[in-house]
């Protein structure tokens, strides 16, 4: 048996957190791989909106096994907050909650270092989400970081002090007032509710699940173009969030790796700073930003709009050896006149239809037109109703990415579920 990804494959907020929770039932075990609380994975049935931002989205099936990886962060009072949320939808996690003791900790001064440096920037900022995510990475990459193993062994309190203590240091090379002790209370309350979850060795659980023939699938967060390595650097996350990172952030190998479902919306959004090629900052974005709702679900910020992008999505499934795609939101395009699809890009003069290592100003984006439709597809849950206008969208995606298209999303709504 071999573990299936899912992944975003644009900027994020393609609605994986969604998708997770529809096929859960079919799976045994859901896994995050990556990234940390900066993630904000929406879930909506019965009349529920949740978001989860650490927790694998599979919490809502109650036979299914959720794993938080070892390449993931966690910050103990956002995971205190999300288990009492969960608790009030009386979704106990006790017995089927487990937590990698390769896991990374944030600590309250990774986020003040976050803010302090991101200040700083002023006009250069990368639009982090100021959860301390990028501090804890540098601190697991430069051998200084905290574990959830670490928690369960004599010193660790010790640890905590001496990488503190450290923490104090850098920051006084920024003027930014700061107070530790609120939120250090809270930290600690935090660490005890982590110490009542199972905290596992995981990549010797998913391995041994893997052998059992148990069905896994790892959940990644942001999405491939925010990716450490292979995104608009430097306004990208901190992490691997290409089907690589899956591998890393689990302990598996490479051909153990089955199925890579790649999850896209029909047009883009990004939130934050960086390039973004397609963008309109015009009454059509502004419409797709209000039909969408497209507004952070981790910062509440709103998120810049723009048609798809072909090359970029190209790209997305290149790097990630995609074998089927999920095209979400496609209720969002309902009304427009005319959808746009960039084809390829014009740099210097010159046609392109690849991703170049510069994404700037210099590249502009060349459309493709097509008729759009007035139906509602919100209600529709089977393919042949769609409208033809839709049909044919969707099947010049298809062909020009090579991919075929699996699933279609109409809504938030786990019913909201086409199966093509």
């Amino acid at each position: 048996m071999k573990l299936n990804v899912l992944l975003g494959l644009q900027w994020g907020d393609e609605g994986k957190g969604k998708i997770v929770d529809v096929l859960a039932p079919k799976y045994d075990v859901i896994a995050r791989f990556q990234g940390g609380p900066n993630a904000g994975h929406t879930l909506e049935f019965n009349k529920i909106k949740h978001v989860l931002h650490t927790i694998p989205s599979g919490v809502f099936r109650h036979e299914t096994i959720n794993i938080i990886g070892n390449g993931v962060v966690i910050d103990p009072v956002i995971f205190m907050k999300e288990i009492e949320e969960l608790q009030e939808l009386n979704v106990d996690l006790t017995k089927n909650l487990f937590i990698s003791k390769r896991a990374h900790l944030i600590l309250p001064s990774h986020r003040i270092l976050d803010a302090a440096s991101e200040a700083a920037k002023g006009k250069t900022k990368i639009g982090s989400t100021l959860k301390g995510i990028g501090p804890t990475y540098m601190d697991k990459t430069g051998r200084n970081g905290l574990r959830i193993g670490d928690i369960i062994n004599p010193g660790f309190k010790e640890k905590y002090v001496s990488l503190t203590n450290k923490h104090k240091g850098l920051l006084k090379q920024y003027d930014f007032e700061y107070d530790l002790k609120e939120y250090e209370e809270n930290w600690f309350k935090g660490i005890e509710l982590i110490k009542s979850f199972r905290i596992i060795e995981s990549e010797h659980e998913i391995n041994n699940y893997i052998e059992e023939g148990k069905l896994i699938l790892a959940e990644g967060a942001q999405g491939t173009l925010l990716d450490i390595d292979f995104g608009s650097y430097p306004f990208v996350t901190s992490s691997n969030t290409i089907c690589a990172g899956a591998c890393t952030g689990l302990g598996v190998a490479p051909n153990k790796i089955g199925s890579v479902i790649g999850i896209f919306k029909a047009y883009c959004t990004r939130v934050g700073s960086g390039p973004f090629p397609t963008e309109l900052e015009n009454e059509e974005g502004e419409i797709l930003r209000k039909q969408g709702h497209e507004f952070g679900a981790t910062t509440g910020r709103p998120r810049r709009c723009g048609w798809l992008d072909l090359p970029a999505l190209k790209y997305a499934v290149m790097l990630n050896g995609v074998t089927e795609l999920i095209i979400t939101k496609a209720d969002v395009l309902t009304g427009f006149d005319t959808i746009k699809v960039c084809t390829h890009y014009m740099l210097n003069g010159k046609k392109i239809n690849y991703l170049p290592y510069e994404i700037n100003e210099l590249l502009e984006p060349v459309f493709k037109e097509f008729k759009g439709w007035k139906e509602d597809i919100s209600k529709i849950d089977v393919y042949d109703q769609l409208p033809a206008e839709f049909k044919d969208y969707l099947n010049y995606v298809e062909n020009e990415v090579k991919v075929p298209i699996k699933i279609i999303s109409v809504g938030p709504d786990r019913k909201q579920t086409i199966f093509k």
